[in-house]
């Protein structure tokens, strides 16, 4: 669940039982929530704290006095304020890459009849960096990450992956260094079972047998799904086959991760399951971009947000600077909104809060970038 302001009443499934059906910040709590093994959405969970759960979520003003009156009370709760219940996933890379990073040099792209989706690019990836770029539909967000393997090419200026010109590289070659999962997992999956799917990629790469396997198993593994291999990939619900296409890229092994909205129709855990291995992927020494409509996420699991406009960057920066209260106008001309915590940490004056974990430590008075 995304948005919850506005809506007076939601249902809650579970295993197509009705489990509870009230008002989001009820249902939504880590009273229902917690017994599935579940966590609340931030907006709920920071409701809970400052005691106004049953009430409209949409007044963000009472908000901010109930979590002052929490904080007053010593009620804000310590530690890293980290996603619970997210799964435990580890990479261990097979192929061996050079650091690989990222570099896109005044890229100028325009589609038939002259539209201009890129104007003048100017973006440096080191290697290992998690980046997310963010923007409203037709900012030129996904028009840019497409270049980096290919799948476009520039009218103007130049990118480079691992300090190598892509240039006129077929798409082939360059999906052996950079792997791109799309919006949709519908255009990359073709295969007749999950294995067979997860497999078709490193086979392509003709890696040492006992490679390949490695590969294979850490990505079903990854992705939740290694008791579903021998299912056929459209048998699975539209979640999974987002994680299948996914894991299909993962098991390349390759150096620069591109993930096009992994979020897009995941559930909570799903959303977890991601950002971990978002997280697991840097931590082996691989550079992750994705493109994302999801804030939240984009604040919790990247080291660093680009803003897009019309073709062009208009913010580059850590969370903590893109998310900043003096950065909002900002945001809002290309169609965006802080996340919860931000805009709550901004209304209490506690300077740039764009995670939970920001926030509690804020409110707690431990300041923290």
């Amino acid at each position: 669940v995304r948005v919850l302001a506005g809506i007076p009443r939601c249902l809650l499934l579970d295993q197509g039982r009705a489990v509870a059906e009230g008002r989001p910040g009820v249902v939504l709590g880590s009273g229902v929530l917690g017994p599935l093994g579940l966590r609340p959405p931030d907006l709920v969970a920071l409701a809970e704290l400052a005691g106004t759960a049953g009430d409209d979520l949409e007044d963000e003003d009472a908000l901010a006095a109930g979590l002052r009156e929490a904080a007053r009370a010593g009620r804000v709760p310590g530690g890293s304020a980290a996603p619970g219940g997210a799964p435990s996933v580890a990479w261990e890379p097979v192929r061996s890459h050079p650091p690989t990073g990222v570099e896109v040099r005044g890229v100028v792209h325009r589609y038939a009849g002259g539209v201009e989706a890129l104007r003048g690019v100017r973006l440096e990836v080191p290697p290992g960096q998690r980046l997310a770029i963010v923007g409203q539909n037709g900012s030129g967000k996904t028009t840019l990450v497409k270049h980096l393997n290919g799948l476009l090419r520039p009218d103007a200026g130049e990118v480079r992956v691992g300090g190598e010109p892509v240039g006129d590289r077929p798409v082939h070659v360059l999906a052996r260094t950079v792997g791109f999962s799309f919006q949709d997992p519908d255009d990359q999956l073709f295969e007749r079972t999950v294995e067979r799917e997860v497999r078709f990629g490193p086979g392509n790469l003709r890696l040492e047998p006992a490679a390949t396997e490695r590969l294979v198993e850490a990505a079903l593994r990854s992705t939740g799904l290694a008791e579903h291999r021998d299912v056929h990939p459209h048998d699975l619900g539209p979640s999974d086959r987002k994680l299948l296409a996914l894991a299909g890229v993962l098991a390349m092994d390759p150096a620069v991760l591109v993930l096009d909205e992994p979020t897009t129709g995941q559930d909570g855990p799903g959303v977890e399951r991601i950002g971990a291995i978002v997280e697991a992927y840097a931590a082996a020494g691989r550079t992750v971009i994705a493109v994302t409509h999801d804030m939240g996420f984009a604040a919790e699991r990247f080291d660093r947000i680009v803003v897009m406009r019309e073709g062009e960057v208009v913010l580059d920066g850590s969370p903590v600077e893109v998310f900043a209260p003096e950065r909002e106008a900002t945001l809002a001309s290309a169609g965006l909104a802080p996340p919860v915590a931000a805009r709550i940490g901004a209304r209490l004056g506690l300077g740039s809060t764009p995670t939970l974990r920001h926030l509690f430590d804020a409110l707690r008075g431990r300041r923290t970038t």
